[in-house]
């Protein structure tokens, strides 16, 4: 039985790895903005955070920690979406992209290690994005963020190489959640207009055949129960997560932009 500390823990992919981690008989602190969201639950405890604020962050997991003792593993899960030209997109936004997508998850994670690193064990896994490396269009803010956050557990990897603390990028590709229902779109572009409609339409069309968030969640529960989990793992369907990554790897920038916008229609 190990103690689990898990974001976005209300909705979705945070939601199926609640379940699954508490019925195999795990203990878990799940964390929501609205405590009445997440479901009541037998070793679930539910912890109010939110990654906007700073002060949340800190308080809410020294919290946590203090009623859990010790936690064996973090799951940074949360998140939100915002749907716009990258052209007319404010700063304010993408500042708020970047707080609840990076530094809130950096931040949590800096608070895990150091707990980690004293107790000579843990277990930290990043869920980033696909979209990091093949970025959905007019969703610059979410892309850059995952990015980010891909590029900092990368560094973090590489200077922990001989810890006893794995972190892990868990990058999903399509997952069918409701996460497009809470994805912002603001701006009024009308030269955009018609590329808009035809990328929101694949991006629903594809939300619609995607796997469900249990995959994520069986995944997370290899993870969780691997001796040496391995550093970055993809999850999707065939071709998001084994094919496209692997053609893209190999393909110079012009050609992924083309395939990409034909991919979208635009």
């Amino acid at each position: 039985m190990k103690h689990i500390f898990i974001t976005g823990a209300s909705s979705g992919i945070g939601l199926a790895i609640a379940k699954l981690l508490v019925g195999e008989g795990h203990e878990v602190w799940g964390t929501s903005r609205n405590l009445q969201r997440i479901p009541k639950m037998p070793r679930c405890h539910a912890v109010r955070l939110d990654l906007a604020d700073r002060l949340s962050i800190e308080d809410a997991f020294n919290a946590a920690l203090t009623e859990a003792g010790y936690f064996d593993v973090l799951i940074n899960n949360a998140g939100a979406g915002h749907f716009d030209p990258a052209e007319f997109l404010p700063m304010e936004t993408i500042a708020s992209q970047f707080q609840i997508l990076v530094f809130g998850q950096i931040q949590l994670m800096q608070l895990a290690l150091r707990h980690m690193q004293a107790r000579g064990e843990g277990l930290i896994i990043n869920v980033t994005s696909l979209a990091s490396r093949l970025p959905v269009p007019f969703m610059a803010a979410y892309n850059s963020a995952k990015a980010a956050l891909a590029a900092f557990t990368m560094s973090i990897q590489l200077e922990l190489a001989d810890s006893p603390v794995h972190i892990v990028d868990l990058q999903p590709g399509d997952i069918s959640t409701q996460f497009n229902k809470s994805v912002v779109q603001s701006a009024k572009a009308e030269r955009y207009d018609s590329k808009i409609a035809k990328t929101w339409e694949i991006v629903e069309r594809n939300m619609k055949k995607a796997p469900g968030p249990d995959l994520v969640a069986r995944h997370v529960l290899s993870l969780v129960n691997a001796v040496r989990p391995p550093p970055r793992k993809t999850v999707g369907n065939v071709f998001e997560s084994k094919i496209a990554p692997m053609i893209f790897r190999f393909l110079p920038q012009r050609v992924r932009l083309w395939g990409l916008k034909r991919y979208y229609g635009i």
